[in-house]
């Protein structure tokens, strides 16, 4: 090995972070990073996999393990024979913390689309979630450290920037002055003005400021792709998270923004099967995908955290958990195969991605023409739907 292996796991928080480890660990040879996750126990069967494997494919690097699981999971997996090494994560961008020169910051490798954390940690306590655990309390970059972040990406090529965080529409609350995260958003797009796709990652119904709910309505720099935060369709569910929000709450949202903007395409996270779930909030989890036209849906079927309140919860049996997952799965995807049916014949703007397919602003996902270049913007009118791509 002449460079670093990064394998991202989970999260774009993640997806941020290892690119700015790649850059920083440029130099270092027969290196293989794990950048973990534990969010559920599914996430962290996967890193565990995903060690063994990283170790069968690179027998004589030296393995060291970051992310959420190094911190939840910290004694387990540092006591797995694959591993060399544990780094925090909360040093994981410390130079430091790799013993690498850190007098000037990582250079952005060029992609067609770069996630820029601007936001990391959270102060809330749901009670099925051990990311606060993982990721610490909630902490913000300043508007000047964006835009360097982002400046750097759009010299190396990015077309598309995303802008995340752990709870992304908290930003700003531990700044001077408490900005908002609309404030950071209209900085990004009045500084740099080259910058012609803005993309937010998930996003909390509830803290949508006015001046973002205004840019995600009318500005078309903006991309028109709202990811909800939701967890669940029934109120009595989310209040047994301690969500903060109610249904009627993203049903009012999702309405006024789809009044002004229609083409706004909505994303939502749902649990399935979170403990004392019955059939009727089993139902209502369904309606909600119809209710707000779901049509890029994250379904996780529930799996209790050691040390979370809802772990103490009566428990939904694992058979049932799976098959209210399978089921809002399938209606998560009749919706989205309607939707991308009723994309067909629309001209949509691409940004091309390697691979040969690429996204339209709405986050469709589209086949592009044969030797379309990375990283170019292309104007294609789909014929049909072909295994989950505009074609």
């Amino acid at each position: 090995m002449t460079a670093p292996t990064i394998i991202s796991l989970g999260c774009r928080m993640n997806i941020a972070e290892s690119e700015r480890m790649r850059a920083m660990l440029a130099g270092e040879r027969d290196l293989v990073v794990v950048n973990s996750c534990a969010v559920t126990g599914e996430a962290l069967r996967q890193t565990r996999q995903a060690i063994r494997r990283a170790r069968r494919d690179h027998p004589a690097a030296r393995l060291v393990v970051t992310g959420c699981a190094a911190e939840i999971d910290r004694a387990g997996v540092g006591a797995m024979d694959e591993v060399d090494a544990l780094v925090a994560n909360a040093a994981k961008l410390d130079p430091r913390a790799w013993n690498v020169p850190g007098e000037a910051p990582p250079v952005a490798p060029a992609r067609t689309r770069a996630f820029v954390a601007v936001q990391n940690g959270c102060d809330h306590a749901c009670t099925f979630c051990v990311i606060p655990r993982g990721r610490g309390a909630s902490r913000s970059l300043t508007v000047a450290e964006v835009l360097q972040q982002i400046d750097s990406h759009l010299a190396a090529g990015a077309k598309e920037i995303v802008l995340t965080g752990v709870d992304l529409t908290s930003w700003g609350h531990d700044l001077a002055g408490a900005p908002r995260l609309g404030a950071l958003v209209h900085s990004v797009l009045h500084e740099l003005s080259e910058l012609t796709r803005l993309r937010l990652s998930s996003v909390d119904g509830v803290e949508i400021d006015p001046l973002l709910f205004e840019l995600l309505a009318h500005e078309p720099r903006v991309m028109p792709h709202l990811h909800l935060s939701l967890q669940h369709g029934a109120d009595l569910m989310l209040k047994r998270m301690k969500r903060r929000h109610l249904r009627a709450d993203a049903v009012a949202l999702v309405a006024r923004l789809k009044a002004l903007r229609p083409e706004i395409a909505v994303g939502a996270d749902l649990i399935a099967g979170f403990p004392t779930e019955e059939e009727a909030h089993h139902a209502e989890n369904l309606s909600i995908i119809d209710e707000l036209d779901i049509v890029h849906a994250h379904v996780f079927p529930y799996s209790p955290r050691p040390g979370t309140p809802a772990a103490r919860m009566p428990q939904v049996s694992r058979e049932l958990v799976k098959a209210r997952a399978a089921a809002l799965r399938e209606r998560a995807a009749a919706r989205r195969a309607a939707w991308l049916a009723g994309l067909v014949g629309e001209t949509l703007p691409v940004l091309a991605e390697r691979g040969g397919t690429g996204y339209a602003p709405n986050y469709a996902p589209v086949a592009l023409p044969h030797r379309t270049a990375p990283g170019t913007i292309v104007d294609v009118t789909p014929s049909e739907v072909r295994e989950g791509l505009l074609a």
